[in-house]
């Protein structure tokens, strides 16, 4: 009697006694084929596997027992299952509900193709990857973690989707936040914000050793990649050290803006805008690639010609030649209410030879969805300065009602409990 083939499907992120209990019985069921998600598959419904995919599917080759390891590209079985028609599939019973209880429908109407037949093991109760991850992140990361996880993430998410923190306590509101199961994938460590939440102008004023404090004070309680505005990044021997601080720091990237140093902000409203000479600026960056270590590490260049009232083709003419000046991004940025310079860019970009990840801060043109930036061939949408200026608003307006009102007990609903601090500095 022919061996029947059975099918089962798992991160394997981080192997532990649940993994194996449901890999010892499906083994006494039958010939295992296990299908192993790949980074793309994992990250469409939660959260980046720290272990890549080429490593996870090493790991589960050397499981005693395995018949078969293959990658399975979606959470949707249906490929694979048509593919190799298992007699059987297994899997824990706690995907009977949530994000998963689609797949397992499709999965039994699928089988029903062959007769085919599903059987579910109980779960293991008080273990899961995602606990065990979250007691690994809790511990922290190392530089060499966090610094390569943003070039991890543009290769796997349709959109990289970042926020600003200026201190700590914004960097945990970005670390933690989660809405239906989305979440946010790296943090914007701003210029704007970092001289604003120091009550100073946006003119390149703050040192590089008070920018490395407020870094280091993100870094100390996140554990997700931190992309930094070093502005003009000064002259070109300041800013190869800058690219040296910053890679031993584990910052992932960092933004030059090709801007004529001090740079004013470029929202600034009756501003004059001087960029630099490209020819200069491609010097900067072939010095910042030369300065850095790492083949992680990130460097991307920030176009400033709609800011400096300049059309399309010097922007393009521009990227061009960073690109080809081995830069690692492009970010271009307009201050226009509509969203239409970018999307003319990205016309454009698309055709591009050699192309690089392409970044946008729709600050200004901030009715754009994040759909219509990926359909525009976007990789990376910053979020740049909401969290500062959601808090400055509402500290300002409840510093006026106490005024007003002699007590505080009237701003009770714009404030937060003690407890909810306690709750999430204490994590």
């Amino acid at each position: 009697m022919k061996e029947k083939v059975v099918y089962t499907v798992m991160c394997a992120d981080f192997l532990h006694a649940g993994h194996m209990n449901i890999i010892n019985k499906s083994q006494a069921l039958g010939k295992l084929i296990v299908g192993v998600l790949t980074d793309e598959a994992i990250a469409s419904y939660k959260r980046v596997p720290v272990i890549p995919f080429e490593l996870r599917i090493k790991l589960v080759e050397n499981i005693k027992g395995v018949w078969k390891v293959v990658p399975q590209e979606t959470l949707d079985y249906t490929k694979n299952l048509r593919k190799y028609k298992p007699d059987i599939v297994t899997n824990g019973d706690d995907w009977r509900t949530g994000v998963q209880s689609e797949t397992r429908a499709k999965v039994i109407e699928v089988l029903k193709e062959w007769k085919g037949k599903l059987v579910e093991i109980p779960y293991t109760k008080g273990i899961s990857s995602t606990l065990i991850i979250e007691d690994f992140r809790k511990n922290g990361v190392t530089p060499e973690q966090r610094m390569n996880m943003l070039r991890r993430l543009i290769n796997i998410k349709p959109i990289v989707r970042v926020i600003e923190a200026h201190n700590g306590l914004s960097a945990l509101v970005a670390e933690n936040t989660k809405v239906d199961g989305k979440t946010f994938d790296a943090i914007w460590e701003s210029s704007l914000t970092d001289s604003s939440s120091k009550g100073k102008p946006d003119i390149e004023l703050v040192s590089l050793d008070s920018r490395v404090h407020t870094i280091n004070e993100i870094l100390e309680v996140t554990t997700k990649p931190i992309i930094v505005d070093v502005d003009t990044g000064g002259q070109i021997d300041h800013f190869k050290y800058m690219v040296r601080t910053m890679e031993r720091l584990g910052v992932s990237a960092v933004i030059v803006e090709d801007k004529k140093f001090p740079k004013v902000n470029s929202l600034m409203e009756g501003a004059t805008h001087t960029q630099e000479d490209p020819r200069t600026f491609c010097k900067k960056i072939k010095a910042g690639k030369e300065a850095q270590i790492t083949q992680d590490f990130m460097i991307i260049a920030r176009i400033e010609s709609f800011i400096a009232g300049k059309n399309v083709q010097d922007a393009l003419g521009r990227a061009r030649m960073y690109i080809d000046a081995g830069v690692d991004g492009i970010m271009i940025h307009s201050k226009e209410k509509s969203a239409h310079q970018i999307i003319e860019f990205c016309e454009y970009y698309k055709n591009f030879d050699g192309r690089v990840p392409l970044i946008a801060v729709p600050t200004a043109y901030n009715t754009i969805t994040e759909k219509e930036l990926i359909a525009n061939g976007v990789n990376i949408v910053i979020h740049a300065n909401h969290l500062l200026r959601a808090s400055y608003k509402v500290m300002k307006e409840v510093a006026e009602t106490i005024l007003e009102t002699g007590r505080s007990c009237n701003v009770d609903k714009e404030c937060c409990s003690v407890k909810d601090l306690f709750e999430l500095t204490n994590r």
